[in-house]
């Protein structure tokens, strides 16, 4: 795998990471310790992306 598809593979994952939140948000009762985690994964994965598009 090349380095432009995993960062490619990673923006598809942040991308669903966001409609995630996007959901849990929008739930009548959103679970906070869940919105908390994917967000961390998400900005794992946004280091991550600008990691590799600095090499």
């Amino acid at each position: 795998m090349s380095v432009q598809d995993r960062i490619e593979a990673l923006k598809e994952k942040h991308a669903l990471l966001e409609r995630a939140i996007d959901e849990e948000i929008h739930r009548p009762l959103p679970n906070q310790d869940a919105i908390t985690d994917l967000k961390r994964q998400k900005l794992r994965i946004k280091d991550e992306i600008f990691a590799l598009e600095r090499q």
